[in-house]
């Protein structure tokens, strides 16, 4: 599949997530990268609305994984690998179980973790041009 850029502002992500999640319809595992303060945790808002999440997500910073649940009662997973120091507490939270579990699963600071993942997932990655746009590469 052909690598797709996208630079929008922070008033269209609505636009991005749904090219996301339209490109890639048939994938659950995704992980976002980019400097600290440039949109993961707003972009997986963005992807949660376009699966009707209720509940409003929230950085899972410390808590490592935040769960939500669309309409369907089907679970949506969201990591916060920030502070992660070592590949193995991912694996110790069952991260593995997750992946396999055929629902989505948003990663942010991936890299934190990259010796474990393979490339069955998307990778997004932001790059911040100014305050209010940003390059998506997915």
């Amino acid at each position: 599949m052909q690598t797709q850029e996208i630079t929008a502002t922070l008033d269209q992500l609505d636009e991005v997530a749904r090219a996301i999640l339209n490109t890639y319809p048939n994938h659950r595992v995704f992980s976002f990268n980019g400097e600290m303060g440039a949109g993961k945790t707003t972009l997986i808002k963005a992807l949660c609305k376009h699966l009707n999440i209720q509940n409003i997500p929230s950085s899972p910073t410390f808590a490592i994984v935040n769960e939500y649940w669309t309409p369907r009662n089907e679970p949506v997973y969201h990591f916060d690998f920030y502070r992660i120091e070592r590949p193995e507490e991912a694996i110790a939270i069952g991260f593995f179980e997750y992946l396999e579990s055929g629902h989505y699963c948003f990663m942010e600071w991936s890299e934190n973790i990259a010796t474990i993942l393979d490339d069955e997932r998307v990778k997004v990655t932001i790059e911040r041009i100014d305050d209010q746009t940003r390059k998506f590469t997915f």
